[in-house]
């Protein structure tokens, strides 16, 4: 069955002509609210997918946290601020959305500002079956502010090379950097948020 805007109501003679082709009545009139529900409240349906999108992406981002933690980052836990990741991923979502290919479109660069300059975590492909139209930069910030804990402090020299951290803590701002692959005229896009 497929749902056109023309259909205004469920007409008898709509309902009748698919129950004489041996089309279930019950099942008619499930497929008919729901496709009417959909023309009522197109807006609705768009923000349910997009919701569903935004909580993709910050899963991916917390799966990159925590892949880098051991790999990259060499701590034992990452303290991410709330919503910060669900933030990311709307402002990923608004720039991807005057793309061509939108976020299918998207190479997403992932790095975490330190003290002694950015550290590359991953590279994330949100579609690989599709050509890149654009790069995001992503980048976390660590949070200057964070006292070390004295646990730290008895572990350092004793148990944990110099290198590694127990703890790592965000910081609410992050940067993102646009640049479009298609276009030379485009530039690049810096938003710090």
């Amino acid at each position: 069955m497929v749902a056109t805007s023309t259909l205004k109501t469920k007409s008898s003679e709509c309902i009748s002509d698919l129950v004489d082709r041996r089309y279930d009545q019950a099942c008619i009139e499930k497929e008919l609210d729901f496709w009417d529900h959909c023309l009522a409240e197109p807006q609705r349906n768009a923000d349910v997918t997009e919701d569903r999108t935004c909580q993709q992406l910050a899963k991916m981002f917390e799966n990159c946290l925590s892949r880098a933690k051991k790999t990259t980052l060499h701590c034992s836990s990452v303290l991410v601020p709330e919503k910060l990741t669900r933030r990311i991923a709307r402002e990923v979502l608004r720039l991807a959305s005057c793309e061509p290919c939108g976020l299918r479109g998207c190479v997403l660069y992932v790095h975490l500002e330190l003290e002694k300059g950015c550290k590359r975590l991953e590279c994330i492909v949100y579609d690989a079956t599709v050509v890149p139209t654009f790069e995001l930069t992503l980048v976390f910030k660590q949070d200057g502010t964070a006292w070390p804990s004295l646990r730290d402090f008895l572990f350092m020299g004793t148990c944990f090379a110099p290198t590694f951290r127990q703890v790592l803590k965000l910081s609410p701002g992050f940067r993102l950097v646009k640049k479009k692959l298609y276009s030379s005229s485009a530039g690049t896009v810096i938003e710090e948020c």
